[in-house]
């Protein structure tokens, strides 16, 4: 089956999830609106990108991400992360865990051609800053999710080979379970099989992503890690999200959206 519009799969969670990040947190599903008026892509969104062209086009990891992020530098970059965008020539990997590992990673399960791929490609578009291996183990299990989606493999496979294997201490739990607790946490540890479940307990797309933000933690992150969980499972997405996202885009994100699209789907 041919599939369009991949990357878009994680910028469209971004986007959806924005206004609901810090002060906007919501616990209430029937609040969340994908097509708030208020949205915009975020770092999530650009980091994406920068990830897949640059496996795209064989370029070099590190020096792609620093730069697409550096020329669209207010888009709300964590702490240690925009510390490293700004320094004078890029600087070592930090030994970060956050989820911005996780949040970036989709081209590499949408490429990949084998788990070893997934692995590998997975693992390059981490380690520039997130070389701990709670950062590596987000990107992977993520990766891994998406790529075991475009395979045919059912929710009950990702659940043993990814939730379980990847995030033992999550493997029992539901999504009403950890959503009265959960709260905002930029960690690959509360991240990553958070969105796992929200993908595992979701009914389509839209209910995927609305699942992740309504969890009131760090809703645009979640959104964009889960939601290509969901478009490599049920490979669709409604049109009207994929037309906002569009609008909200700069050409060379479109540009390459349909070049990554051309590249897997040959």
């Amino acid at each position: 089956m041919t599939m369009k519009n991949l990357l878009l799969s994680a910028a469209i969670g971004d986007i959806a999830g924005m206004p609901y990040e810090f002060g906007g947190r919501t616990k209430n599903y029937d609040a969340v609106d994908l097509l708030n008026p208020q949205n915009d892509y975020t770092d999530d969104t650009l980091c994406t990108f920068a990830c897949a062209e640059a496996l795209l086009n064989d370029l070099d990891m590190a020096q792609n991400l620093w730069s697409r992020c550096r020329a669209d530098i207010y888009r709300g970059f964590g702490g240690m992360f925009a510390r490293w965008l700004i320094a004078k020539e890029i600087q070592p990997p930090y030994k970060s865990f956050g989820n911005g590992s996780a949040m970036r990673v989709s081209a590499a399960g949408f490429m990949a051609k084998s788990e070893a791929e997934c692995i590998d490609l997975a693992t390059r578009t981490a380690l520039p800053t997130h070389d701990h291996p709670e950062g590596v183990k987000g990107a992977v299990a993520t990766a891994l999710t998406i790529y075991y989606g475009m395979n045919g493999k059912g929710k009950g496979f990702v659940r043993e080979h990814v939730l379980e294997k990847y995030y033992p201490d999550w493997a029992a739990l539901t999504y009403e379970a950890i959503k009265p607790g959960y709260s905002f946490d930029a960690t690959c540890q509360q991240t990553v099989p958070a969105a796992l479940i929200c993908f595992l307990e979701s009914r389509d797309y839209a209910d995927c992503l609305k699942l992740a933000i309504a969890l009131g933690g760090d809703a645009d992150t979640l959104a964009a890690i889960a939601g290509p969980m969901a478009y490599a499972f049920y490979k669709t997405m409604p049109e009207e999200l994929i037309a906002n996202a569009k609008a909200k885009l700069p050409e060379w994100m479109l540009k390459l959206n349909d070049e990554f699209d051309e590249r897997v789907n040959s």
